[in-house]
């Protein structure tokens, strides 16, 4: 199992108000009696933090908002210690326009690192092509002195480095390698399925018959993406331990793609991070959510098409989406507990690996921002900006960035009851969540009932079951409207998971045989009768 923090709303140790690597270092006992197996860091590169990190000015140090190249030492021996992995988050789309890289390209058009990223000149006036940028806007930057255009499919801070160069690969896969023999034990690689750009970078179709184009056909799995991720396979992880962990987040990726890219006989990625499930509708910030019986459509699809070869990440949640209870399930007082165990029973029961995102294992909710000013992600504050630009009412774009924020994620972790949730003295760089007071980790800790615990004994499941890790999956009840129930079965072992996922109670015409190993939500005394956001996970044979 794979936890994930994004350092900056962790834990912060020097009451900056920031969270910090040193206030990971004190947290990793809280992370080995939950059971992890590996601890995800986000960036805590150098930075400008245009994109809070994403933007990376320095891939070979430690930004020193977060510390110093000898707390991650420290870290990584103390969570090999408790036998925990360490993998990092890897940007190499794209860098920041403050790395020395960028810097030099910028220079001049005759630098030798000008083509280390995508330049340019105007089309008659106007930039290169029509893509737009996944942060609103033109995906191309005027650069004034040179009179050029540079790439930038996601903020304007954040160049797109060019695959297509040779030297610049070299340089990533030095990089990676120099940071494996430090002691880290792979990657999580962002949106590492765009860096190869379909030549020529054509129009893509215009979006909403507006000025702009969709990018997303010219850089989704392009052309030599496979030979990209097989050439750093060979250069970085071939002949090191097989205990490494290479991640592909990869949006807009299939499940006939993602079968070619983790097929260990074609040696690129161990497991893909996809969207599809947390993605299904007509767009981020409005239109009609997808159903729920689309919804299980689309997981079950995914097992299945990785049931042979194949292998994918199970989550709900990360730095870039809303918290799972808010959006899933039910953040009302009376059914926030019930309805995290419900989820994240139906998650951990899958095959593939499972994800826990800081926060989720205490059922932290979205938060009750109140004005534009208290956000702080980019993506947000731009697409307001834009909405309202274009004539759109403020309160109708703040009630959407309410559901959909990344801020929602980023809120800091509810340690205690203290003040700001325990995680800073100081003043917190994001407000906490004013439900802190109830939802916190020491309440959560300190009951047998609450959504820790039970993350705590998913945990240990998977970890004791064979079944659940390598286990055949079959979908049960597709079309429920509320229901979401299949088996996992392994030579004479057959689990059964079924779960309620709503608020009202459900009887079912499903016979569920073996003994109940979990319970959640409600009496649990017939599995044909559930309870409101009742989850059970039968064991037989």
């Amino acid at each position: 199992m794979v936890y994930q923090v994004y350092p900056r709303s962790f834990a912060d140790s020097d009451g900056d108000g920031i969270g910090d690597l040193r206030g990971v270092l004190g947290k990793l006992d809280y992370l080995a009696a939950l059971g992890i197996d590996v601890l995800w860091l986000s960036p805590f590169f150098p930075s400008p933090q245009d994109d809070n990190g994403y933007d990376v000015s320095d891939y070979q140090d430690v930004d020193p908002t977060f510390g110093t190249l000898a707390d991650l030492d420290e870290l990584l021996r103390r969570a090999h210690d408790h036998g925990i992995r360490v993998i990092l988050d890897l940007v190499v789309n794209h860098t920041s326009d403050e790395h020395p890289w960028f810097v030099e390209s910028r220079s001049s058009t005759t630098s030798p690192k000008r083509d280390w990223y995508w330049w340019r000149p105007a089309r008659d006036g106007r930039p290169p092509n029509n893509w737009q940028s996944a942060f609103s806007g033109s995906a191309w930057e005027l650069d004034e002195a040179s009179g050029e255009y540079f790439l930038h499919l996601f903020s304007r801070r954040q160049p797109d480095l060019n695959w297509e160069n040779p030297e610049v690969r070299q340089a990533i896969y030095s990089m990676m390698n120099w940071w494996l023999d430090r002691g880290v034990d792979g990657f999580r690689m962002d949106v590492i399925n765009l860096i190869s750009k379909v030549p020529g970078l054509p129009d893509g179709p215009l979006i909403a018959g507006g000025p702009l184009g969709d990018p997303w056909d010219g850089v989704v799995c392009g052309p030599r993406i496979h030979e990209f991720l097989q050439e750093m396979h060979r250069s970085v992880f071939a002949g090191r331990a097989s205990t490494l962990l290479n991640v592909g987040e990869m949006p807009g990726v299939t499940v006939e793609e993602a079968v070619l890219f983790t097929d260990p006989a074609r040696a690129q990625v161990d497991m893909v991070f996809q969207f599809e499930h947390v993605t299904m509708g007509p767009d981020k910030w409005g239109g009609t959510p997808a159903s729920f019986s689309a919804l299980k459509a689309s997981i079950g699809r995914w097992q299945v098409g990785l049931a042979e070869i194949g292998w994918n990440s199970l989550y709900l949640s990360n730095h870039d989406q809303p918290r799972p209870v808010s959006r899933f399930g039910s953040d009302d007082p009376r059914w926030r507990v019930a309805s995290a165990c419900a989820l994240a029973t139906v998650v951990h029961l899958h095959r593939g690996t499972p994800y826990v995102y800081q926060g989720d294992e205490i059922g932290m909710t979205n938060a009750p921002f109140g004005s534009i000013e208290d956000y702080r992600d980019i993506e947000s504050l731009n697409h307001f900006a834009h909405a309202v630009g274009v004539g759109q009412a403020p309160d109708d774009v703040l009630e959407i960035l309410r559901g959909v924020s990344r801020d929602n994620a980023r809120t800091p972790m509810q340690w205690s009851a203290d003040p700001h949730a325990g995680f800073t003295t100081g003043s917190p760089w994001l407000a906490v969540n004013p439900n802190y007071v109830e939802v916190n980790a020491e309440a959560a800790m300190a009951d047998p009932d609450s959504v820790w615990h039970h993350y705590r004994r998913l945990i240990a499941l998977r970890h004791s079951e064979p079944v659940v890790a390598l286990g055949d999956f079959t979908m049960l009840l597709p079309d429920h409207p509320t229901v979401y129930t299949f088996t996992r079965r392994l030579d004479d072992v057959v689990l059964t998971v079924v779960a309620n996922l709503s608020s009202s109670p459900v009887d079912l015409d499903l016979t569920v045989g073996g003994e109940p190993l979990f319970v959640t939500g409600g009496p649990g005394a017939d599995p044909a009768h559930l309870e409101p956001w009742e989850a059970r996970v039968h064991r037989a044979g």
